[in-house]
């Protein structure tokens, strides 16, 4: 462990927690730490020059048994944090230029370079295949992929401003400069998802039909989506409906809905359906190790059957979207990497804008644009192409406060990865900047969605809606609208 203020170098022992040796540190401002197998390396941002106040990182190799500085080399970057070594090259991270930089240790000539995970990144390691980094403002540590930067696991820091990480074993380690601890850390337990923020909300769901004549309404039908226990959400007793439905259908998705049948619905009538639910919403994230994914020939006959058909707002055997796929994916076959070739792609040819309706996935990638529900179609089509299953979801959510209103909705997709199952990926929320946010929309949902609506696309009774549907047969002339909203509550 490198300490800035006491300018050394600390060998400690994994069991006790005890100081077995120290050696000075080779400069005056440490900030970064790895071993080659053979020597130390640490990297100082002050280039070794008492009260300097330019910043001119430099690199020294550390000989462990005196002290001795065997080779310097300069930093590929004024403000270096963190230190790795990959067996070849070394690693450093850059908080001012929020870079991960792998650099040549013999003349600092830089190999490569990628966007940090976050805006503050500070401790850096390599665990023989993925590079680890901790961020100080998120107090998280991320998995990255050294080959690309993507960031593929997001966890929480053990304290509140992570310096150094290192990897040791199976273990990550982690030392905290507030809290002047150091902490052993599980990769991974086989956790595939963790909750955590228990939110407890009351929200009542309306769909309404006024007529606003001059002919009848001769009959309607509003259908409601019914919400389901899940991992992030938990439905708190029995739902209520006002007034009673008429029965329950159940479409060829295995989507429950309450439906209300009216006839004779008369000039300035409106027929109001609401129901309403106490639910515990969770902040859910998954962690996926791409390893452990198993292959596309192991999702179960019956999931490929339902969730790989085409339709027409699919139309996967289109040339723009056998172009894109084209386009998208690397070399991998495994069904994560393919998955996340297909995630940058939109992210990287879209962008988000409601434009009106719900457009065809080749009409959407054309475009260039379009809403949650357009992005989806499209990473839909994209994923059934190479024979990923996805299908998506629907929900209520929270805006801002939690006595909110809610009339905007959101949509995004589950994609099936064998040895994980249904997983959300949200390709209009990741389509973001920094790689943090982008992958905090794989695997991740925030306490503030009641998914209602589960479908692989077309429905008998929801059609391509979520939350809710209706339809009408009227009299010639006959103006009739359609309204639907939810309203938040707080609840204890």
């Amino acid at each position: 462990m490198a300490d800035r203020k006491a300018k050394q170098l600390f060998a400690i022992d994994p069991e006790t927690g005890e100081t077995v040796k120290k050696i000075g540190a080779p400069g005056y401002w440490p900030m970064g730490l790895a071993w080659d197998g053979n020597a130390l390396w640490s990297v100082d941002v002050k280039g070794g020059i008492p009260l300097s106040e330019n910043y001119d990182g430099v690199v020294y190799r550390v000989n462990p048994e005196d002290g001795t500085v065997m080779h310097t080399v300069s930093a590929p970057t004024n403000s270096p944090r963190g230190l790795a070594w990959d067996g070849k090259y070394l690693w450093c991270v850059d908080n001012d230029q929020d870079k991960i930089i792998q650099f040549n240790p013999n003349d600092g000539t830089t190999i490569k370079s990628f966007k940090a995970p976050a805006n503050d990144p500070r401790g850096l390691t390599y665990d023989g295949k993925y590079l680890w980094i901790s961020d100080r403002i998120n107090n998280e540590i991320y998995m990255v992929s050294p080959e690309n930067g993507s960031v593929i696991i997001i966890a929480q820091a053990p304290g509140e401003f992570t310096r150094g990480l290192a990897f040791y074993g199976e273990n990550l380690w982690a030392v905290d400069s507030q809290s002047d601890a150091m902490y052993q850390l599980k990769v991974d337990d086989g956790t595939k998802y963790r909750r955590t923020q228990a939110h407890k909300a009351s929200v009542t769901y309306t769909h309404q039909i006024t007529n606003f004549g001059p002919g009848d309404v001769k009959e309607a039908d509003i259908h409601v989506a019914i919400p389901k226990d899940r991992p992030n959400q938990e439905i708190e007793g029995e739902i209520s409906y006002s007034p009673e439905y008429t029965n329950v259908v159940t479409d060829q998705w295995d989507q429950k809905t309450a439906h209300l049948h009216r006839e004779d619905i008369g000039p300035n009538e409106t027929v109001r359906f609401e129901m309403k639910v106490d639910a515990t919403l969770y902040d859910v994230r998954y962690f996926i190790y791409p390893d452990k994914v198993g292959s596309l020939e192991e999702v179960p006959r019956d999931i490929k059957e339902k969730y790989l058909a085409n339709n027409e707002k699919y139309q996967y055997n289109h040339p723009t979207i056998k172009n894109a796929v084209k386009k998208a994916l690397g070399e991998s076959d495994n069904p994560y990497w393919m998955a996340r070739d297909i995630f940058n792609y939109l992210i990287d040819n879209m962008y988000y804008e409601m434009v009106g309706g719900w457009n065809t996935a080749p009409t959407v990638i054309e475009r260039g644009n379009g809403s949650c529900s357009e992005y989806t179609f499209a990473f839909i089509s994209m994923c059934r192409s190479v024979g990923i299953p996805a299908r998506y979801v629907g929900s209520l959510v929270i805006r801002g406060d939690e006595a909110s209103l809610d009339d905007v909705y959101h949509r995004w997709v589950e994609i099936y990865l064998p040895n994980y199952g249904w997983v959300p990926i949200d390709p209009s929320g990741g389509d973001d900047k920094l790689p943090r946010d982008q992958a905090n929309a794989i695997g991740h949902l925030s306490p503030r969605f009641l998914i209602t609506t589960q479908s692989g696309g077309g429905s008998e009774t929801m059609e391509w809606t979520y939350n809710s549907n209706d339809s009408w047969v009227t009299e010639p002339k006959t103006y009739v609208v359609s309204d639907h909203f939810a309203d938040w509550e707080p609840r204890e």
